[in-house]
């Protein structure tokens, strides 16, 4: 639940504010407008601090009243990205005494954008992750207040956005037994009620009538067989295009038959983050009432050892009919894609983007500061790359080129699912995911990286971080 906004036009002379954010642009000299100036003075002659210091690090002190206010700069000629995480700081030194409200006083030029900035973060990282502690000591921030505004309304975005990531890592650290396949569509369905979206699936039974082999084969080896393909709809009256969400749901994932150490086992009930960034981003376009069409297309299953469980060697047939010859059972996700994939891109949508936690390789090139994106129309990478930087959530474009197919060559199947040497799996897996997108359908594809930081990134202090959410609402807008 995000925290209750209140704006107030003007900062009153006796403001009165158990936790305070006050902030400004960098600058040489105070505000003469700044909150408990003399205060903040005497801090930083303490600290031998200069005042544009207050750019890189913020500083907090307890008034005489016991009020605990924390100061701030931000500096506009850096990126976005950077001015989030001194946010981030700035706001986590008031969050740390778990308050209900928090006041934000925006001084200086730039006052909107500050604003917008300065809420993105107090409501994502104000907002508690499900926990099952017997004594949780994490309390939600309840209210905040902001002066210098008149309209509430302006911020609707901002808080459309909050909400869409925080959705995504709420749903992302449910425990495994927690968001089983069928526990996860139960959620589907209730929050497709709760938002007017149009609810379809395709259920196991389904998907075997329709021939789609490349989804069945990874989840036939879950007992309960509760995978589905879950498609939800958004419709604006006014949209004049569509787009396809697509997102990879592995709601837990063992490796199968190549089993994973438990080092690498650890956090798997993660790997249906794709499918939580496409509902995040449904989520926030649909509270925004964006005029644009979305479809968005959910691959729920999970990757379980069995003797139903399919192994090395086999070949499937995938539902556009491209045979698979399977090389490794842990490379499940381009396997669940693949069908979904199909399905989405026939809809001919003008633009579809999939989300997925894919590759290992992925994370050794980048780390988990960034995400990877691959995509069909060199214009498209180059638009993901710029709204990664507006948006602080960054993304580094790879290539794709042609003859990286070669690899994939299969002597007894149209194409094999991976290789067992690795090397620019994530190149290789994007490669194989376009053999099932049809019609020349505009396509992204999105490999996360960056889904789980240590300690937080950008705007988020979590270690699930919700990237991809705020991006993806971005690319939606067309800005």
């Amino acid at each position: 639940m995000l925290a209750q906004l209140t704006v107030i036009p003007t900062l009153p002379a006796n403001l009165e504010a158990s936790h305070l954010l006050v902030l400004c642009p960098k600058a040489k000299i105070l505000p003469g407008d700044m909150p408990h100036a003399a205060l903040l003075t005497s801090i930083l002659v303490r600290r031998d601090m200069k005042i544009s210091e207050l750019a890189k690090s913020p500083v907090a002190a307890n008034t005489a009243d016991g009020s605990l206010i924390a100061w701030a700069m931000l500096d506009f000629s850096k990126a976005i990205f950077s001015q989030q995480v001194q946010l981030r700081k700035a706001v986590q030194l008031l969050l740390e005494e778990h308050p209900k409200q928090i006041a934000i006083v925006v001084l200086g030029d730039a006052a909107q954008l500050t604003a917008e900035l300065a809420l993105y973060v107090a409501w994502v990282n104000g907002a508690t992750l499900p926990v099952h502690k017997k004594k949780n000591e994490n309390k939600p921030l309840k209210s905040i207040l902001l002066t210098g505004f008149e309209d509430e309304k302006a911020f609707e975005p901002v808080r459309a956005k909050a909400a869409g990531n925080l959705l995504c890592r709420s749903l992302t650290v449910l425990p495994p037994n927690e968001l089983t396949p069928a526990l996860y569509r139960k959620h589907i369905q209730k929050l497709s009620g709760e938002n007017d979206w149009r609810y379809e699936e395709y259920d196991m039974k389904a998907l075997r009538k329709m021939a789609a082999g490349a989804f069945v084969a990874v989840a036939q080896g879950s007992e309960f067989e509760d995978a589905a393909i879950v498609h939800l709809s958004y419709k604006h009256p006014e949209a004049q295009k569509t787009v396809a969400l697509v997102g990879k749901g592995i709601c837990f994932d063992t490796g199968g038959h190549n089993l994973k150490p438990a080092r690498y086992m650890h956090n798997m009930h993660e790997d249906m983050n794709g499918s939580a960034v496409a509902l995040g981003i449904l989520l926030g376009a649909s509270l925004q009432k964006l005029p644009v069409n979305i479809d968005c297309w959910l691959a729920i299953a999970q990757n379980h050892i069995s003797p139903k469980a399919y192994k090395q060697n086999d070949v499937v047939t995938a539902l556009n009919g491209t045979t698979i010859e399977i090389i490794h059972t842990d490379a499940e996700g381009r396997m669940v894609l693949a069908d979904t994939l199909t399905l989405a891109s026939r809809e001919k949508p003008d633009l579809m983007i999939d989300f997925a936690t894919l590759t290992g390789s992925m994370d050794e090139a980048l780390g988990c500061r960034y995400s990877g994106v691959l995509g069909n129309r060199e214009a498209l990478l180059q638009r993901a790359v710029s709204v990664g930087q507006q948006t602080g959530e960054r993304l580094c474009a790879f290539p794709m080129d042609e003859d990286y197919e070669s690899a994939l060559e299969s002597k007894v199947a149209d194409i094999k699912q991976c290789t067992l040497e690795g090397g620019a799996d994530h190149i290789l897996a994007t490669r194989f995911l376009k053999r099932f997108v049809e019609h020349d359908t505009p396509w992204l594809h999105v490999d996360l990286s960056a889904s789980r930081c240590e300690e937080g990134l950008g705007a988020v202090g979590t270690d699930v971080t919700g990237f991809g959410v705020a991006w993806g609402i971005k690319m939606l807008k067309g800005e």
